[in-house]
Parts: structure tokens; C-alpha cells; sequence
């Protein structure tokens, strides 16, 4: 029997197990709308490029996609999150639920525009990118009703994911409740980090920056073998979290383990269209795997696969169990 064999059986075995886990999503919620279209002229205005658009669509960013990354694979997220009272707030909410996503920790907030990120896309190519949203951080009667929720429902969980995008749901008083709660239940926390937040994520499962992220956090850019472990080490021993994994796009991922393992994961990736997303896709990969009775490198080697998979589409995209499959299949991990 070959070596690989018991790792492919046990990441089969891991999938296996995905369906009907409870995992919570904490972060922003944001919709990403995408105008396609074609350039054929340079404006007389500026020497910009005229996209002439031919549709629009909209997908899920951030927290949102997280969960609907979990969806896709057989869990049962519950979302939550903020989003504001407005149009693009109610189309966010039909996203959701078109997608079976449990949203009673969605709370509107009049307070605050929901966050969209526009994207023109010509040729494929993404062009220009322009966001509408507010960073500052959620409170009032919003945070007191989202803290309700959190209290209530977490406990039911298998799992949490932090998705920080920096737009004001994940804060010091945010955290301090879920995290306690995710402690006292003894389950895995993955974070999705955002660089200003670093020192809130003390302690926790895993977080998974990716290189630059991390670079920023420890004031030293990774550019050779001796900065990324200086680096994914630094912090892993700063926020004495039980791992750090360092995504690295074309150089795979790096995985560092409180007590010294390191593990490096090669890329998967055949083609690369579009690399928006893939983070979500990582996380919710990992605490679904980690639920699933996984340890961090099994984890972290079948969130590589999802990856290489949704890297292959435009805009933000989701795996099923049944693609992770045939990526295992094809590829050997």
C-alpha cells in the first residue's frame, strides 16, 4: 500500500462527515455586483478604457460567502452579520435565501449602507473596482440585537469561522462574547483575519492570512524561505493560536502548529482566472474539516483543493463535495 493511500482515505472519510454540520459565520456580509462587458475605445476624456456593458450580476462576498461556501458542501451555516436597511441590503437578503442560507442572525441596520463592491469586467479582466460601504464598527441597538442572537444560537454550533473584512461587525465586544462562547463549547474558531485586528485573535484555532496579510501583521514582507517562517512562527507565537496558515496563491500554503510542525502544501491549481473569494472558500473549508474530525494539515490539504477549484471560475465561486472528490481523485494529495 502506498503512502498516499491512508491520507486520500482519511480526506474521503473527512468529506464523508461534512453533511449537516453547524457551523456559525461571524463577519461582514457584502454583495458583490459584477458589470460584464467588452472595450473596443479609449474615452476622449481620460485615457481610460470605455466598457460598453452588456449584463450585470450579482454574488456574495465576504461573510456571505463563507456561508454559502458551506452550503455547497453539505453543512448547515448560520449566519451572522449585519446588513443596512436599504436596496442593496433587501437584494443581499434574496441572495440568501436563494441559496437556503439561515439568516436569523442578519440585522438590519439603518445606520449603515450595505457594503458593495462593484467590479467592471471587460474581456474577462477586471477593469476598475468601486466600493460603497462604512467601516465603522457596529453598535448600538444593531450590536445589542446581534449579541442576542450570537448568545442564543452559537451554543448550537459545531464550529465557528470569523470573517473580518474590516467593515465593522467584528470588533473587540463582538468577539469577546463569540469567542468566549465558541471556549466554553470547546469547538474550533477560524478566523479570516483582518491586519488592523490582529491582537483580537488571541488564541484562537487557526487563522488564515494570506502572505501579504500575514507579512503586514509581523512588519516583515515574506520574499524567500527565511522570511515566511520568520514570519508564519512570529505570529502563530504571538497570538499562541494552535495554527497559522499562510496562503501563498502560486507557492501553495504554509501551515505552522503550536509545538513545531510545519507543513508545506503545494498548489493544486491548474488555471487561475480569478482569485477573488478564495480566502472564504479557505476558511469555511478548514472549520468544516476541523468539525468534521480532522486535524489542521488534513484540513488545510483539502481546503488547498477547494481553492484550486473555485480559483478557476470569475467572481466568487463554491465547491461541492462531489469536485473536492475528483480533485482528491486527480491530483493525489
Amino acid at each position: 500500500m502506498s503512502t498516499a493511500l491512508p491520507q486520500l482515505e482519511r480526506l474521503r472519510a473527512a468529506i464523508a462527515r461534512f453533511a449537516g454540520r453547524r457551523i456559525a459565520v461571524l463577519g461582514d456580509c457584502m454583495l458583490d455586483r459584477y458589470l460584464w462587458g467588452r472595450v473596443e475605445r479609449i474615452s476622449p476624456e481620460a485615457p481610460v478604457p470605455v466598457v460598453e456593458i452588456e449584463r450585470e450580476s450579482f454574488t456574495l462576498g465576504g461573510a456571505g460567502n463563507v456561508a454559502a461556501n458551506l452550503r455547497a458542501l453539505g453543512a448547515e451555516p448560520l449566519l451572522l452579520g449585519a446588513v443596512g436597511e436599504d436596496d442593496d441590503g433587501r437584494r443581499l437578503r434574496a441572495a440568501f435565501a436563494e441559496r437556503g442560507l439561515d439568516t436569523r442572525g442578519v440585522i438590519g441596520d439603518p445606520a449603515r449602507p450595505t457594503t458593495v463592491k462593484t467590479r467592471i469586467v471587460a474581456h474577462s479582466q477586471q477593469v476598475v473596482r468601486a466600493d460603497r460601504e462604512s467601516r465603522a464598527d457596529l453598535g448600538g441597538a444593531a450590536l445589542e440585537r446581534l449579541l442576542r442572537v450570537v448568545e442564543d444560537e452559537l451554543p448550537g454550533c459545531e464550529g465557528l469561522v470569523v470573517s473580518d473584512y474590516g467593515k465593522g461587525v467584528i470588533h473587540a465586544g463582538t468577539l469577546a462574547v463569540a469567542l468566549g462562547l465558541a471556549r466554553a463549547r470547546g469547538f474550533a474558531v477560524s478566523v479570516d483575519p483582518k491586519e488592523s485586528h490582529i491582537e483580537t485573535y488571541r488564541g484562537v484555532s487557526i487563522l488564515t492570512p494570506n502572505q501579504h496579510e500575514a507579512g503586514w501583521a509581523q512588519g516583515r514582507r515574506i520574499t524567500d524561505e527565511a522570511s515566511l517562517l520568520e514570519v508564519g512562527w512570529g505570529l502563530q507565537q504571538r497570538l499562541d493560536a494552535a495554527a497559522v496558515l499562510v496562503t501563498r496563491g502560486p507557492d501553495g500554503m504554509s501551515l505552522f502548529e503550536r509545538g513545531g510542525r510545519y507543513t508545506h502544501l503545494p498548489t493544486v491549481a491548474r488555471e487561475v482566472y480569478d482569485v477573488t473569494g478564495a480566502g472564504d472558500t479557505v476558511v469555511s473549508v478548514v472549520a468544516l474539516a476541523l468539525a468534521a474530525g480532522a486535524d489542521f494539515p488534513d484540513s488545510c490539504r483539502l481546503a488547498n483543493h477547494a481553492a484550486g477549484i473555485v480559483i478557476r471560475e470569475v467572481g466568487t465561486a463554491t465547491c461541492t463535495r462531489e469536485e473536492l472528490l475528483a480533485s482528491l481523485a486527480d491530483t493525489r494529495p
